[in-house]
């Protein structure tokens, strides 16, 4: 005999107090999971701790990952530098006899560079990195662009704190762990990054999109100057970044500056360096200014 479709509980009280509290436990989670939401949107801040916690419970998973990851994309180069062996030498020995005029001509400016220094009394002691990281994880297909590295308070790391490989920024630390810390990678909507042309340092700032990639775009509006390969280093300017890292190259000039992409990708970073934070005490300073700055005044006048 088939089962009645009929599912009421009649006038079962325990049927009945079951499903009434299914209902209760329902709606009180879609109650709770809006209002998590309502405050992630206005106060992402919120909730540091729990994605602190959970980025140290995952950290043995991830570095496993991370070496992996490494191992993979090895293996892989090696397959495919022993079938375009002939290729690729030719192209880096044409790369090798450029990079040797370009060096020469680099230690002549260099040299130059420390004799105008010492004639002015000007010394700049390169910044020491406060720790050295693996990148544990980052975001690769989402709007917002974070990554995970295997530091955190306990090797003194900050928030605010640049980030960079070896070819280049990452991105800077905005929240930190016992051993974690999370970074705002370049890519990210949210970063904007002062930057220079390399070879006449022309301003301009490079900021994220949402698609991963990234905008170059000028300071100063007019005739564009840009052309594909311009490389792009920061440049100093706000403190948080010190000069002369490759952030990025453009690839596709247009009206207001040129699309491009990163000198360094997180996905293909292993290690990374944290580094101090280029003018602590300027970027101190401007935000308490913004955080002892009058609250700007209303339509009709009133403070």
């Amino acid at each position: 005999m088939a089962r009645s479709q009929d599912r009421r509980p009649g006038f079962s009280r325990r049927a009945q107090v079951g499903i009434f509290t299914g209902y209760v436990i329902a709606v009180l989670g879609v109650v709770l999971g809006a209002g998590l939401l309502v405050v992630s949107l206005f106060n992402p801040g919120a909730f540091a701790f729990a994605r602190a916690g959970a980025a140290e419970v995952a950290r043995p998973v991830g570095q496993a990952g991370a070496e992996t990851r490494v191992a993979s994309q090895g293996l892989f180069a090696g397959i495919a530098a022993y079938l375009n062996a002939g290729r690729q030498n030719a192209e880096l020995s044409r790369e090798v006899a450029a990079a040797r005029a370009n060096a020469v001509t680099m230690r002549a400016i260099e040299g130059e560079n420390r004799r105008l220094k010492a004639l002015l009394g000007i010394a700049e002691a390169p910044p020491r990195p406060v720790a050295a990281a693996r990148l544990i994880g980052s975001t690769s297909a989402s709007a917002r662009r974070f990554a995970v590295i295997s530091v955190g308070s306990n090797q003194g790391v900050r928030a605010g704190q640049p980030v960079r490989s070896g070819s280049g920024l990452i991105g800077r630390v905005v929240e930190t762990g016992p051993d974690t810390a999370r970074v705002l990678l370049v890519t990210d909507p949210d970063n904007v990054v002062p930057v220079r042309r390399a070879n006449d340092g022309l301003p301009a700032f490079i900021q994220g999109g949402s698609n991963g990639r990234i905008e170059i775009r000028l300071i100063n509006m007019g005739v564009n100057p840009l052309h594909k390969g311009d490389v792009f280093v920061t440049s100093g300017s706000g403190g948080i970044y010190p000069p002369g890292i490759p952030v990025a190259v453009a690839t596709e000039p247009h009206r207001d500056g040129a699309t491009g992409h990163l000198a360094s990708d997180p996905s293909d970073a292993d290690y990374v360096l944290v580094l101090p934070v280029y003018q602590a005490n300027a970027v101190a300073a401007l935000q308490a200014s913004e955080k002892a700055a009058p609250p700007p005044p209303t339509d009709d006048g009133a403070p």
